[in-house]
């Protein structure tokens, strides 16, 4: 008999925590940092490898109903290596200030949980540097817009005021490089970072 009582107090509390999670409507703010790696897809002529980078800056969430938008704000390295098939090699960094507007849910309460989410990304270049390793000339520029648009996917583990996100980011405008025949690609990005919650109401 007690078994089932502690049972029952317990489904209840759960099942309150969630709804109290999803319903109530609440407001979080924090900052993030992480690594980022970015890919141009490689074709029969370019072999396009993928770096690491960096991303650092502060994001909010308002929530309620079951769903929250998150906005963030933060500054992201994208490094990537161009290489063609004559041994002419461009270290490409570009560095960006990135704002994803994004809408999802969570499950779980007490702190712990996951979340699961979709949007858009405005990136907004402030430097757009490029090192060759030959040639000025013979080595391949890449058409780095100051402005590009992409979509980012992702989940995130909730760990009390902690939370460890893994997020995909497709680039929706196309960069520019090398002969025409190859001259356009979109930028993928993949993501892991660590996200603390500073303050929430």
């Amino acid at each position: 008999m007690k078994k089932k009582i502690l049972l029952t107090l317990t489904i209840c509390l759960v099942t309150i925590g969630m709804a109290s999670a999803q319903v109530i409507p609440s407001f979080s703010f924090g900052a993030k940092g992480g690594l980022n790696f970015s890919s141009f897809p490689s074709n029969g002529r370019y072999d396009n490898s993928n770096k690491a980078g960096y991303l650092a800056g502060v994001w909010a969430r308002v929530g309620g109903l079951g769903l929250n938008f998150q906005p963030e704000l933060y500054l992201t390295s994208k490094n990537i290596d161009v290489k063609d098939d004559l041994g002419n090699v461009n270290k490409a960094k570009f560095t960006s200030v990135d704002l994803p507007l994004l809408v999802g849910t969570k499950i779980g309460a007490f702190g712990f949980g996951g979340r699961f989410y979709g949007g858009p990304v405005l990136s907004f270049a402030v430097n757009k540097d490029q090192n060759y390793s030959a040639a000025a000339g013979n080595a391949v520029k890449l058409n780095y817009k100051d402005a590009n648009y992409g979509i980012q996917v992702g989940a995130g583990v909730d760990i009390k005021d902690f939370s460890v996100d893994l997020r995909y980011e497709g680039g929706l405008n196309k960069i520019g490089y090398g002969s025409p025949e190859y001259s356009h690609t979109r930028v993928s990005v993949f993501s892991l970072s660590l996200a603390y919650k500073i303050f929430s109401l």
